[in-house]
């Protein structure tokens, strides 16, 4: 989140695409938001005519029963509490997993050097590896 604010910060204007579904477990029901950041209210008037346009012809009514399970968590402070609590518990095993895998690459007498996957965030990780090599 820090780069989207410096840019905001920077008055740069940003278009951003945000998913809920693995960090809210609403997989299938295309739960997210796309924000759209504009200098003024008249180019965010113009660019919302835009996007209603590209917009129609994928859906007349998008599916509400995701949007609605995010609000209530995000807007209630005890579930909100519990999913960063839950959300928190996640990247903290992913870490932990990623620590594991370089520790056992190196047991298994690599001498590659690893460090760009626990560098790397997130749920998934490029290991630099050639199909062959994982052969």
């Amino acid at each position: 989140a820090w780069a989207v604010r410096y840019f905001i910060e920077q008055g740069i204007n940003i278009v951003l695409s945000q998913s809920f579904a693995k960090n809210m477990g609403l997989y299938g029901e295309r739960a997210g938001a796309f924000t759209v950041i504009c200098s003024d209210p008249d180019e965010a008037k113009r660019v919302e005519s835009q996007l209603k346009i590209l917009i129609r012809p994928m859906y007349s009514n998008p599916p509400v029963n995701g949007a609605r399970i995010a609000s209530m968590i995000l807007n209630t402070p005890d579930l909100r509490k519990e999913w960063l609590t839950e959300v928190k518990g996640m990247a903290d095993r992913i870490i932990s997993m990623r620590t594991q895998l370089v520790s056992n690459l190196k047991k298994e007498g690599s001498s590659h050097n690893w460090q760009h996957i626990t560098d790397q965030i997130g749920m998934f990780c490029f290991t630099g590896l050639k199909p062959e090599q994982v052969e």
